[in-house]
This record gives structure tokens, C-alpha cells and sequence, in this order.
């Protein structure tokens, strides 16, 4: 005779009459959780989304928003009144900024710019840092604050120092002995004064980050190539070099896109873009569009252009970084 015997979370199981059921036989029978309902799984998978949603909104606010509404008005002929209507112009914004002459000149005052800012950017902070990095603890902390305290002076108060320090009567000239030349003043050398000083505030900068970049390589490598009978030189060519290359190239990404904002301040202040264009850049350029013609249109156009031939020249140097940059695991 058999007894059916139910057995707890196994759903029409049976056992003969007289069968051994062990005490854990119940729970070792798998049981099948019943699945929360979908609104309880979105509710329980919000709260990491809270957390970045004022992050995301300010993004959209000011980042997408601003870029979608000078995409807008690119099409139309504006002086920023409020009582004057906007006149829809099409692609003649577009046709005449790449057809001003002033552009050419500022695009190519930009490029020197970069250029000019490399060196100050990736050569001497490396140099600086591989100097540096045998120093002892207290030692190096001060002499880094030394070396980024000009990155902590406002521009604008460096440029108004800057501007009596060139002044034709002023304590360079004094030291150069060479009377009474006006270094803001002459287009020889106005784009060399404000790649000069733009310069002396980011070497700091570039330092600190280019010293980050050498703290977080494992000394490992360099004990192991010493030990094959490497030299100093030879284990920073070979070992410390390639292995900062992702900092280099992140230094490289960002002077390429912030020289331009980098020198603006003391181009408004110093020169405003002059003598005669001489030192002006392209976002300097941009901003005359907009706040000196009031031509609100043609400057949104040229921002958009602008926006776009940085993303490209961004897009190169992210792929390049991806390709060429060492990751210490």
C-alpha cells in the first residue's frame, strides 16, 4: 500500500509508504521564487540613476542646450535686441565666415598657438618631472607648489602684472636693455608676449599631471631593466616614456583644444587681438562676431564650424590614445 506524502515547494511529488525521508529532503528540493513584478524592478534599479540625474542635467542645460540653439540661430541674421526680429538668412552665415579674411589670419595665429604651447605643455613638464622625482618627500611637495603657483593667479590679474612688465618702460626691457620697445604693441611680437605668458601659467599645470602620470608606473619595470644592465637613460627611453605615453597624449588632447581658451583672457585684456590681427585666435575672432558687430548669426556659425573641426581633430587624437597608450595592470 502507498501513501502519498506531500513534500513542502515539490509540487505533485510522491514517496511510498514506509520510505526514509530524510529531515533536509524538504530543503533540498528547489524551489521557484516567485519574480517580482516589472514596476518593483525598475523601482529597485532607479536610485544609481538619481544619483547621476543632476550631473546629466546640468550637461543638458548647459552643454546641449546652448550647442542646439546656436545650431538654430547659424540660419538666421540677429543683433541680439530684444525688439529686433530675427531674419532667416539659410547657409549665408556658413558661405561668409569661410570667406572673411580675418578668419585665415586667425586660424593661423591659433595654430601657432598650439604649437607654440606644446613644448610648455608636454617637453619641459616630462623634463621637470623626471627631475623631480627622486627628490625626497618634503622637498618635492614644495617645489611643486612653486612650480604651479602660477596656475593659481587669476588670468587677468597676471595680465595686468604681465602688462607693466612689458611696458616700454618696464623691467624687461630694463633687464634686456632695450629701451623703450612696446612688446604688446609691435605685430613682431604680440602673439610672442601672450604665447610667453600663457606659457609661464600652464608649465605648472602640465608638471602636476605629467608627475601623476610617473606615480602611477610601477617601479618594477625599471628594477627589472636595471638589473639586465639597462642604464638610467636607457630605462627612460624604453621603459618610462612608452609607459606614459597615455598621459602625454592626454596632455597633447587638451592643448590642442584649450589653447585657444587658455591665451583668450589675455588677448582681451593685452591686446585685443592686435596691433592689426596680429595676435588675435579664432575664438577671439568668435567673440567679436557676437559682442563687438553684434552679428549673432555669423557668430553662432562660426561656433558651430569651429565645434566641428575640433570634434575631428578630438576624434584623432581619443583614436590615437586608444591605440598608442599603455596600461600598467
Amino acid at each position: 500500500m502507498f501513501v502519498e506524502i506531500a513534500i513542502p515547494g515539490a509540487a505533485g511529488a510522491t514517496v511510498p509508504a514506509g520510505a526514509a525521508v530524510s529531515a533536509g529532503a524538504a530543503s533540498r528540493v528547489p524551489v521557484r521564487a516567485a519574480r517580482p513584478s516589472l514596476a518593483r524592478r525598475m523601482l529597485a534599479a532607479t536610485p544609481p540613476y538619481l544619483y547621476l540625474l543632476p550631473g546629466v542635467a546640468s550637461l543638458v542645460l548647459w552643454t546641449y542646450k546652448p550647442i542646439i540653439e546656436a545650431v538654430q540661430l547659424s540660419f538666421y541674421h540677429w543683433n541680439l535686441l530684444p525688439n529686433s526680429p530675427r531674419t532667416y538668412v539659410g547657409l549665408d552665415n556658413y558661405r561668409q565666415i569661410f570667406t572673411l579674411p580675418q578668419l585665415r589670419g586667425a586660424a593661423k595665429n591659433t595654430l601657432w598657438y598650439i604649437l607654440g604651447l606644446v613644448p610648455f605643455a608636454i617637453v619641459l613638464p616630462t623634463a621637470i618631472a623626471l627631475a623631480i622625482r627622486d627628490l625626497g618627500g618634503r622637498s618635492r611637495t614644495v617645489y611643486r607648489a612653486l612650480v604651479f603657483l602660477p596656475m593659481l593667479v587669476a588670468p587677468v590679474p597676471a595680465a595686468a602684472v604681465w602688462r607693466w612688465l612689458l611696458d616700454s618702460k618696464g623691467v624687461v626691457n630694463h633687464a634686456l636693455g632695450l629701451g623703450d620697445y612696446s612688446w604688446l604693441r609691435e605685430e613682431r611680437t604680440a602673439l610672442i608676449a601672450i604665447l610667453a605668458i600663457c606659457a609661464w601659467q600652464i608649465l605648472g599645470f602640465a608638471t602636476l599631471v605629467i608627475s601623476a602620470g610617473l606615480t602611477g608606473i610601477s617601479s618594477d619595470y625599471a628594477e627589472a631593466a636595471e638589473m639586465d644592465g639597462a642604464s638610467r637613460w636607457q630605462v627612460t627611453r624604453w621603459v618610462t616614456l612608452p609607459m606614459l605615453r597615455s598621459t602625454l597624449l592626454f596632455m597633447l588632447l587638451i592643448t590642442v583644444l584649450l589653447s585657444g581658451q587658455w591665451t583668450f583672457p589675455l588677448l582681451d585684456v593685452l591686446t585685443q587681438g592686435g596691433p592689426a590681427d596680429s595676435s588675435t585666435n579664432i575664438y577671439y575672432l568668435l567673440w567679436e562676431f557676437g559682442f563687438r558687430s553684434l552679428d549673432s548669426g555669423l557668430a553662432s556659425a562660426a561656433g558651430i564650424a569651429f565645434f566641428l573641426v575640433f570634434a575631428v581633430v578630438a576624434a584623432v587624437l581619443v583614436k590615437l590614445a586608444d591605440r598608442y597608450s599603455f596600461a600598467d595592470n
